[in-house]
């Protein structure tokens, strides 16, 4: 099953089999695949993603994407959305996204 199938099946089936498979798959997919899922999932349904799920895919497509200003906006953005316990998390990333848009630092692991 590919990422895509796995995180539409989450929120209507969600099993312990369906969580670990979509564990194992987001682990190892490739952050174009993750970011394409994240993508069409918040735009199919904003609420659809479990925020688990959503946090470890934005997280793995971060640390493989330090420079892409565009995911680490929404990936703060997603945070700030479920807050208020990952709020610093969520401005650090927002903070960064501006500094890698502007050139100013290097990007830094998230």
């Amino acid at each position: 099953m590919t990422l895509l199938e796995l995180a539409r099946l989450l929120p209507e089936r969600h099993s312990a089999r369906v969580a670990s498979a979509y564990v194992e798959v987001v682990t190892f997919a490739p952050p174009e695949e993750i970011v394409a899922m994240l993508w069409v999932m918040l735009e199919e349904d904003w609420m659809g993603l479990p925020v688990w799920a959503r946090n470890l895919a934005f997280r793995l497509a971060c640390l493989q994407r330090p420079e892409d200003a565009e995911l680490l906006r929404a990936a703060g953005s997603d945070l700030h959305a479920f807050g208020p316990d990952w709020d610093s998390i969520a401005d650090d990333l927002l903070q960064r996204a501006n500094r890698v848009a502007s050139g100013q630092n290097p990007p830094t692991s998230p």
